[in-house]
């Protein structure tokens, strides 16, 4: 566990805690695929079960988000970012808070969950699943390089606005008080060359919700070409300039690849903040 208690703009910066070897079950009954993720993007998540049609998420693995283990969280439709519903958890005044962020696209599943900081501390992690078989489009090389686009959603170890924490008491102290992860929306676009097996792309128009003063305009997060193995599955390096920033992963699912889900975790890459933190999410269509 690394320890951060920095101010910038107003916010407070919290630290990361380890992982451990999370498994993803969304409870569709079977038939799909659960992939190895790589470590840096599951982070303290064990596993999530997100039911888009009753609007139910019930998270394993993030420690203080609520009690029990398996924590149910709250449906937020005020914190919605387009394409993804927003969910939280806060068991009391003066425990952390979660927020969640998860979608589901053609069989395609992928979230990210992250409590806002408390005693220089938070948690975090992410996943995503896919329903049913891997089956990539077919035709001419022209036809098997293929765009998906769409919103992206990441959540930072930075405070946010703290619109959704429960009311302390009057004089409750500062080092008591949690806080609410603030969040970066913007755009995502995969370009998947099925002929070749190979996938890159960038998210980039990023807006840190909370915090707008911090610019982003020119920050993107590169998404390196790395190779679609053969379950559908990806993961490679995230990067700013050809740098590496961190890690990300997804699935191909639906009919001929229709969509396309993943995550991404990066650190040190917002210029002038040391030691912030992001897990992203994306599921996108074709």
């Amino acid at each position: 566990m690394r320890r951060y208690w920095l101010a910038v703009a107003a916010a407070t910066l919290l630290s990361a805690c380890g992982g451990g070897n999370p498994w993803l079950d969304t409870g569709s009954g079977g038939g799909g695929t659960t992939p190895t993720i790589p470590a840096a993007l599951i982070g303290d998540l064990e596993s999530f079960t997100y039911d888009p049609v009753a609007q139910t998420l019930v998270v394993r693995g993030i420690s203080q988000d609520a009690s029990p283990a398996a924590a149910v969280y709250t449906r937020k439709a005020a914190l919605d970012v387009p394409g993804y519903e927003a969910y939280t958890a806060q068991s009391s005044a003066t425990t952390p808070h979660a927020t969640a962020y998860v979608q589901e696209r053609d069989g395609v599943i992928a979230g990210i969950i992250v409590t806002g900081g408390q005693s220089g501390n938070y948690f975090g992690g992410s996943s995503y699943y896919r329903a049913g078989a891997y089956t990539p489009p077919t035709g001419t090389a022209t036809t098997q390089i293929v765009t998906y686009t769409g919103t992206y959603v990441g959540l930072l170890n930075l405070a946010g606005d703290g619109g959704d924490l429960l009311p302390v008491a009057p004089g409750t102290p500062n080092s008591e008080r949690p806080f609410q992860a603030a969040e970066v929306t913007g755009n995502a676009t995969i370009i998947a060359d099925f002929a070749d097996n190979v996938v890159s792309g960038v998210i980039n128009n990023r807006v840190v919700v909370d915090q707008p003063t911090i610019d982003l305009s020119a920050q993107n997060i590169e998404l390196a070409p790395t190779a679609i193995l053969t379950d559908g599955t990806f993961e490679g390096s995230a990067e700013q300039s050809n740098v590496a920033k961190g890690t990300y992963g997804g699935i191909f699912g639906g009919v001929d690849s229709s969509a396309v889900g993943g995550t991404l975790f990066v650190d040190n890459h917002i210029d002038g903040i040391t030691n912030i933190e992001e897990y992203g999410v994306f599921v996108l269509g074709r």
